[in-house]
């Protein structure tokens, strides 16, 4: 069972349940919602424990490192996604101007330091991101009683834990996370062995969605073996191709680029709840197509969202850069490597800008 440490965010108390009143009465379908507690906020994290961190340490042999993370001006525009933009750096202000390359005697004519201090505008799941907990959630009637609630994983609530700006009158537009915060994933200073598949070794970059058979056929003729607690790390090529357009991607590259998890796959669903991977990442725009598979009647956008970050706890890593790292792993006969990846430790976001690095 976890033990939840609270962060304070300014104005907002944390979400610390009593263990007496359920926040739910009904878990959905596939979840694991309880199993670590009533409480929880690490879903599978919590299966990053000192034992994983010692396993993972063993697969460093030659102490090399493999930055995982694209320049965080990358995509570049707004085309895959029009709500998110790319970051803007500004130079901090002074009462004599803008502060970089600021000369201190401008205050004071006996100080001869030149100083430069920024600050950044960023939309935090834009490049190489972690999603926490609280980016998807879904309608479910956790209290049995006939009527849908919207909630995120464990039972939070919508309005209640999750805030958005009409819950938050007088913050001048904010939003925040009480629970399921992406501090959650900084409090687990994510260490783990990760492991390696290789997509595009087997699918090219042609636009391939992946069930649950393939990827077993994947791991069987490569020999990959997934444990639990693992990370596991889906090189497709995607990033390799958004990088050579420049900062200026097609709209369409999602759906029609490099392979991508069929979400809806049951099959593969049934994989991932078996497997008990701590989490999954890839370094294409959402891991599996997006949207999903078109299916008739009610469904959700994200299938593969809304059953690893809402039913099982599962934090997602989007845009991560895998090619040097995947390169080095295929001459090297290796898949397995250790994997550092904290969050920002920032209450109340939903999701972090990561530099990953792998050490092997």
């Amino acid at each position: 069972m976890s033990t939840y440490r609270p962060v304070h965010a300014p104005h907002i108390p944390p979400v610390v349940g009593d263990g007496r009143t359920p926040r739910w009465t009904r878990r959905p379908p596939q979840s694991n919602w309880g199993d670590f507690g009533p409480d929880d906020q690490y879903g599978r994290l919590n299966y990053l424990d000192a034992e994983k961190v010692k396993q993972a340490a063993l697969e460093i042999q030659t102490g090399q490192r493999f930055c995982l993370s694209l320049p965080l001006n990358l995509p570049g525009g707004n085309a895959l996604n029009p709500r998110r933009h790319p970051p803007v750096i500004k130079p901090s202000t002074r009462p004599q101007g803008p502060g970089m390359n600021f000369a201190l005697s401008q205050e004071n004519p006996n100080y001869t330091d030149v100083i430069s201090d920024d600050y950044a505008q960023i939309y935090l799941q834009y490049s190489t991101q972690w999603d926490a907990l609280s980016h998807v959630g879904s309608h479910f009637d956790v209290n049995g009683d006939g009527i849908d609630e919207l909630v995120y994983y464990n039972g939070f609530q919508a309005g209640i834990d999750i805030l958005a700006p009409k819950d938050l009158p007088g913050m001048d537009g904010q939003s925040r996370a009480k629970a399921l915060g992406v501090e959650r994933l900084a409090e687990q200073a994510i260490q783990g062995r990760g492991v390696l598949v290789n997509l595009r070794k087997h699918f090219g970059d042609g636009h391939t969605l992946v069930s649950g058979s393939m990827l077993k056929r994947v791991l069987e003729q490569d020999g990959i073996e997934v444990e639990k607690g693992d990370i596991v790390a889906l090189y497709t090529g995607f990033s390799d191709v958004l990088i050579g357009c420049n900062g200026q991607p097609r709209a369409d590259m999602a759906e029609t680029v490099c392979a991508v998890l069929d979400g809806r796959d049951p099959e593969l669903q049934q994989w991932i709840i078996d497997s008990h991977i701590a989490s999954l990442v890839a370094d294409n725009y959402g891991i599996e197509s997006v949207p999903g598979r078109p299916v008739d009647g009610s469904c959700a956008f994200l299938p593969l969202h809304e059953l690893c970050l809402f039913k099982l706890g599962m934090p997602f890593g989007e845009l991560w850069y895998l090619h040097e790292l995947a390169q080095w792993l295929e001459q090297a006969g290796r898949y397995r490597f250790m994997l550092t990846a904290p969050a920002l430790r920032l209450p109340g976001a939903v999701g972090s800008p990561v530099t990953p690095v792998a050490t092997v």
